[in-house]
């Protein structure tokens, strides 16, 4: 019998997308032996409060842009073509109708998301549906022990992957782009040049 095939599943706002959340998905593809890796914009994230900055469509757009060397990086609109909230049993219960029983899935997340995994809607659904591909970032440690005492059902059915240990955030590069600070090399100059030509971000926008 052939080895199922495997895909990886990475969601977030990607607000913007940048060399972090590359670096991630390529950490977990190479890891991992996936096929490929989706890249799923949230409409909107429930545990993350009111959204700010590009609208849906345009950080689809980026992310796009960000994959577009990549050819195992597929940008999936998924979450953008439902009504938001974006909750993560939903999208994979979608991805296992729309691949089957053939394709074995893992939700690649990082070591930060990972600690609130208790708080997420139907989680039970997500562990029987994938497995966690949790990504170490710099300044999050998991404490193994914590995480599966608070979440028994997760015993078994994660791995942790050191991951690239680049200290980017989508926060930190809004900030940086409204004070007219530079952001060349900490994210695809494709990205940086849409942001410039969509003006996104700007100090003088108030969503900004």
């Amino acid at each position: 019998m052939s080895e199922a095939r495997r895909v990886g599943v990475y969601g977030g706002t990607f607000d913007p997308i940048h060399f972090g959340h590359l670096a991630i998905a390529e950490e977990a593809r190479v890891a991992l032996g996936l096929h490929q890796v989706l890249f799923v914009p949230a409409a909107h994230q429930p545990l993350k409060g009111a959204a700010a900055g590009a609208r849906p469509e345009q950080r689809l757009a980026m992310v796009h842009l960000a994959c577009a060397d990549n050819p195992a990086f597929v940008p999936d609109d998924l979450e953008l073509r439902r009504p938001p909230p974006s909750y993560t049993a939903d999208t994979l219960a979608l991805l296992q109708q729309r691949f089957g029983p053939a394709v074995e899935l893992w939700f690649v997340l990082g070591a930060d998301a990972a600690r609130d995994l208790q708080r997420w809607r139907r989680v039970a659904a997500i562990l029987a549906i994938a497995r966690l591909a949790i990504v170490g970032r710099p300044g999050y440690q998991l404490d193994r022990d914590a995480l599966e005492a608070a979440l028994p059902a997760v015993s078994g059915r994660y791995v942790l992957l050191d991951g690239p240990g680049l200290d980017l955030s989508s926060t930190v590069l809004r900030q940086r782009l409204a004070a007219g600070r530079p952001v060349r090399y900490l994210l695809p100059e494709t990205v940086r040049r849409y942001i410039t030509e969509q003006q996104l971000y700007r100090s003088d926008e108030p969503d900004g």
